[in-house]
């Protein structure tokens, strides 16, 4: 089996839910799921999640 190498951590439509039975999710795709939503796409469409983006990061200023 395939792995998909884009990191969900990175992406700006990736979080952690509440839920203890579906902790991630993705807000693009709007589902919950038990494994890395990367994956999961991965595994059901054979393609790379094609709704990656970057986190953007901005430095703080106090």
């Amino acid at each position: 089996m395939k792995i998909s190498k884009i990191d969900c951590f990175k992406c700006r439509y990736f979080y952690i839910t509440w839920e203890k039975d579906f902790p991630y999710s993705c807000k693009a795709m709007k589902f919950k799921t038990k494994n890395m939503p990367s994956m999961v796409v991965h595994q059901s469409s054979g393609i790379e999640c094609l709704k990656f983006e970057k986190k953007k990061t901005g430095t703080k200023t106090a």
